[in-house]
C-alpha cells in the first residue's frame, strides 16, 4: 500500500458521497416537478380548465388586489380571504360546498350563492373561471 492509497480512498469516498447528494437533489426535485404535474392533470380533469392560463386571468380581473394568491406575484391582498390550499377547504366563500362547479359558480357570480357577498361579480365567463379555478386546484 502506498502512501496516497488512503488519501485516494478518502477522495472517492468524498466523490461518490457527493454524486449520491446530487441524485438524491435531483430527485427530489423531480419529485416536486411529477408532484406539481399530477396536480395540474387533476385539476384539469376535476374542473375542465387550463391552470397555465389563469395567472393572466387572475390580473385582467383584478382578483390579486382583495386576495393573496399563490404563484401569483403581487397578490396579496387581505380584503378576500387567501386563496392558498383552496383544494382542501370543506367551503367555497364559506356558504357553498367545495366541488369544482361550485367554485366555478362562486368565481362567476358569488351573489347566487350570497346575496350580500363582499365579493363582485367581475364579469369573468365560466371559461375563465374554469381556469382560475383549475389553478386554484392544483396549488
Amino acid at each position: 500500500m502506498t502512501m496516497h492509497e488512503p488519501r485516494r480512498k478518502r477522495l472517492a469516498l468524498l466523490g461518490a458521497l457527493l454524486i449520491g447528494v446530487v441524485v438524491a437533489a435531483g430527485m427530489a426535485g423531480g419529485t416536486r416537478w411529477y408532484s406539481q404535474h399530477q396536480s395540474e392533470a387533476v385539476a384539469r380533469a376535476l374542473t375542465a380548465g387550463e391552470p397555465s392560463r389563469a395567472p393572466d386571468i387572475i390580473r385582467r380581473y383584478g382578483c390579486s388586489g382583495c386576495h393573496t394568491i399563490p404563484g401569483i406575484p403581487g397578490a396579496d391582498g387581505l380584503v378576500g380571504a387567501s386563496l392558498s390550499d383552496i383544494k382542501r377547504r370543506v367551503y367555497v366563500g364559506g356558504v357553498a360546498f367545495n366541488s369544482p362547479e361550485n367554485l366555478v359558480r362562486w368565481i362567476v357570480s358569488p351573489q347566487t350563492f350570497s346575496e350580500h357577498s363582499a365579493m363582485p361579480a367581475t364579469g369573468i365567463s365560466e371559461a375563465e373561471a374554469r381556469d382560475v379555478a383549475a389553478y386554484l386546484y392544483a396549488r
